[in-house]
């Protein structure tokens, strides 16, 4: 008797070793080594927060206590960066069946959320500040900010390679702010020592506060995104079921969820309709399905439920709605 594929579920589970173009086990090269440069950022910008609060204070400068302040959320950025490094690297186990590749999405969701408070309270005492001047020792906010840009440089410089994990550019993006506005603390300290107009130094507060808000909510809004499943920015629903619809044996193509799981790892699910069949052909309409979501879209977890086609449909509504093959 033949063996037929009236309704069967079978699933794909793959991690991107063995799907050709479209796996993703070099994209994580980059990263390697990451961890050990985190920790070494965490010592020397605990150093640098350690200057530039003992510096703002001596020297009145609420510029440089502001970024001071600014470093300091670099400190459990860079933690929290390096847990989530080492927690996604985590194999799966019987609680967590998908392992630990969130972890890194959720360390970033804490890091923006950081950043959104801080900026917030950057900017009331930049106000504050702006209403009521201080005197400003220039010399020593200029020293302390130029030892601030070469060690907010270096880091954003050593973790740039690695900038495509959402993580480590949350880390990117903080330390690149950091030296930006270790640049516009120096041109203050030079402008106030020129001029003598003692509010340059809030309005630098001000801007560094904006700067950091933005950032931190762009890092919010997508690890937020990715937290929530929602579909991967840069695909689109309609495109992937008619990729899959072109596969010879597909009949329609309904029920599909596309989500990430961490960093370049994307995974789908869906349900496909097929003919009557022997079973060793509806395994060949399903490797030539897994191809193409790796190949095409870089989906490379795949969870697919064949299908009798032509039958009715069960009571309920699909969502999204199902894409058939044209018949023209």
């Amino acid at each position: 008797m033949e063996s037929r594929s009236h309704e069967s579920a079978v699933h794909s589970h793959g991690h991107g070793h063995s799907h050709g173009p479209g796996g993703h086990s070099h994209v994580h090269l980059p990263l390697e080594g990451m961890s050990g440069i985190l920790g070494a950022a965490v010592v020397a910008t605990f150093v640098l927060v350690a200057v530039e609060l003992t510096a703002g204070y001596a020297g009145h400068s609420i510029a440089l206590i502001s970024d001071a302040l600014h470093n300091l959320t670099d400190v459990p950025t860079l933690v929290i960066s390096w847990l989530g490094m080492r927690w996604a690297k985590r194999p799966p186990t019987a609680e967590k069946t998908y392992g630990y590749h969130r972890a890194g999405i959720l360390a970033a969701f804490v890091n923006a959320t950081l950043l959104a408070v801080l900026s917030l309270f950057l900017i009331y005492e930049s106000i504050a500040r702006l209403r009521h001047p201080v005197e400003v020792q220039t010399g020593i906010m200029l020293w302390v900010s130029l030892l601030a840009l070469v060690i907010n440089s270096g880091i954003t410089l050593s973790v740039h390679s690695g900038r495509h994990d959402l993580n480590i550019r949350g880390v990117w993006i903080h330390n690149l702010g950091d030296a930006l506005s270790n640049v516009a603390i120096v041109v203050g300290a030079l402008s106030i020592r020129w001029t003598g107009a003692l509010w340059i130094d809030p309005i630098i507060g001000i801007g560094i506060g904006v700067m950091v808000l933005w950032s931190g909510i762009g890092i919010l809004r997508e690890s937020s995104h990715i937290l929530l499943e929602g579909l991967p920015r840069e695909m689109r629903l309609d495109a992937v079921a008619k990729a899959v619809l072109r596969v010879e044996g597909v009949q329609e193509v309904h029920d599909i969820h596309i989500w990430t799981l961490g960093t370049d790892l994307t995974a789908l699910s869906c349900h496909i309709c097929i003919p009557d069949m022997h079973m060793e052909d509806s395994e060949r309409i399903l490797k030539q399905v897994r191809d193409v979501l790796a190949h095409d879209f870089k989906i490379t977890h795949t969870t697919i439920q064949f299908e009798r086609a032509g039958l009715p449909s069960e009571a309920g509504l699909y969502m999204p709605e199902p894409a058939r093959r044209s018949e023209t």
